[in-house]
C-alpha cells in the first residue's frame, strides 16, 4: 500500500500543493514552522477523517480562506483509491471515496492504513490512561472498522446512562430505566474489552521482540490490560457481560452520587512494563521513548499481519531523537515500505544515500523536489 500523490488547497499554510510521492522513502527537509508536520497531518486525516493535532476542523483551514481541501491517490491491494476531504467554515467536513460522498466518517477506516511516530508519542507512556485508550481505539479501528462503530455506540449509551444517573439523584422513579442501559452498555462494553485484549496480546508479543532488539536484549517490554472491572482477562463475552452488569448494580449508589459511570472500557488502561517495572512511574525518558518506538514499530508489523500489506509509515521529526545507529537501523528496517520522513537537518540524508527515495525541501508551505 502506498500514497501516490497528494493535493492540498488552503490547508494550514499550504495555499496550493501537488506532490507525487516515491513508493519507498520520501524525505521532507525544512526548518521548524514551514509545514512539514502539516503535510503528514493531511495524510493522517485521509486515513482517519480527523487530525491527530486538533479537534477543531476550522484550524485546518488557512487563516485567509474559508475552505480547504485534501485529496490523495493511493494504491492498496493492487486497486487505486481516491480519498478527498473538504472543510468549510461553519459546516461539517465532507469525505468522498472514489468521488462518492460517505455517510459516516467511520466509512473511511481501513481504506488507508497509517502509522505515525512523532515526539508527541512519548505521551503514550508518560501521560494518563486516556492516551493509551486512544492508542488502542485508533489502531484497532484501522484493522477492524466495526470496532469504531462499537466505540461510538458505547459512548452514546454512556452519555445517556450518565444523564439518567444525574436525573435519578432527584427522581428515584427513574431507577428501573437504568436496567435497559446497563444491559446495552455491558454488551457493547464486553465486545470492546475482548477486542482490546485480543489486540494487546498480539501487539505485546511483537513489541517485546522489537524492544529486545533495540535494547540489545537488556530490557524486556511487557504490555498488560488493566480493566476497571474486576475481571479475569481470560473470560468469554457472556461471562464479562454478567460481571459488568453485577458490578454496575453494586456500584449504583456511588454512580448516582457522582452522576457518572465509574467502571467500564472508558476507564481502562494499559500497563507498560520494562523488566517488570511500570515505565510510566519509574522509567527514564530514554526508556519511555524506546518503549513508545517499540509499540509504534509493532503496529506496523501487526497491520501487515492483519490486512496483508504494510501501512504507510509517517516519521515526524524523530530521527534527531535517535542516535546514529538507531537511525540507520530504523531506516533499513522500513526501506521497502512507503515511509515519509520529516527532518530539519539534511546531514541525516547521508544515511539514506543507497536507498530508493525522493527528497523535498519545504519553505513556508512551498514544496520543492530535489531533481
Amino acid at each position: 500500500m502506498h500514497v501516490e500523490s497528494i493535493k492540498l488547497i488552503n490547508f494550514r499554510n499550504y495555499l496550493k500543493a501537488d506532490i507525487n510521492l516515491n513508493r519507498k522513502l520520501n524525505i521532507f527537509v525544512g526548518n521548524n514552522g514551514q509545514g512539514k508536520t502539516n503535510l503528514l497531518e493531511s495524510i493522517y486525516i485521509c486515513a482517519f477523517g480527523k487530525s491527530y493535532r486538533t479537534n477543531k476542523d476550522k484550524e485546518l483551514i488557512n487563516l485567509s480562506k474559508d475552505k480547504a481541501y485534501i485529496g490523495i491517490n493511493l494504491k492498496k491491494n493492487g486497486f487505486n483509491k481516491f480519498v478527498e476531504v473538504k472543510f468549510e467554515q461553519g459546516k461539517s467536513k465532507k469525505v468522498r471515496i472514489n468521488k462518492i460522498e460517505v455517510d459516516k466518517i467511520s466509512d473511511l477506516f481501513g481504506i488507508l492504513n497509517v502509522v505515525i511516530f512523532s515526539p508527541e508519542d512519548l505521551k503514550l507512556i508518560k501521560e494518563g490512561p486516556s492516551e493509551r485508550r486512544n492508542f488502542l481505539d485508533t489502531e484497532i479501528s484501522q484493522i477492524k472498522p466495526k470496532y469504531r462503530y462499537n466505540i461510538s455506540s458505547y459512548n452514546r449509551i454512556l452519555r445517556q446512562r450518565n444523564n439518567l444517573l444525574k436525573i435519578t439523584q432527584n427522581d428515584k422513579s427513574k431507577l428501573k430505566v437504568l436496567d435497559v442501559w446497563d444491559m446495552q452498555i455491558s454488551n457493547i462494553g464486553a465486545e470492546i474489552i475482548l477486542s482490546r485484549i485480543k489486540f494487546l496480546n498480539k501487539i505485546s508479543k511483537i513489541s517485546k521482540n522489537i524492544h529486545s532488539e533495540i535494547t540489545n536484549k537488556l530490557e524486556e517490554l511487557e504490555l498488560k490490560y488493566s480493566p476497571s472491572l474486576d475481571i479475569d482477562v481470560n473470560l468469554d463475552k457472556n461471562e464479562i457481560v454478567k460481571v459488568f452488569r453485577r458490578q454496575l448494580k453494586n456500584l449504583l449508589e456511588r454512580d448516582i452520587e457522582k452522576g457518572t459511570t465509574t467502571i467500564g472500557p472508558h476507564r481502562d488502561d494499559i500497563k507498560v512494563l520494562i523488566n517488570g517495572i511500570d515505565s510510566r512511574a519509574f522509567g527514564s525518558q530514554g526508556q519511555q521513548r524506546t518503549a513508545a518506538l517499540s509499540l509504534k514499530l509493532a503496529e506496523v508489523e501487526l497491520i501487515k499481519e492483519e490486512v496483508g500489506e504494510y501501512p504507510v509509515l509517517l516519521l515526524d521529526d524523530v530521527l534527531s531523537e535517535l542516535d546514529l545507529n538507531r537511525r540507520k537501523d530504523l531506516i533499513s528496517t522500513f526501506k521497502d515500505i512507503q515511509t515519509i520522513i520529516t527532518t530539519t537537518d539534511d546531514i541525516e540524508l547521508k544515511e539514506v544515500e543507497k536507498y530508493q527515495k525522493s527528497i523535498f525541501y519545504i519553505n513556508d508551505g512551498k514544496i520543492k523536489p530535489v531533481e
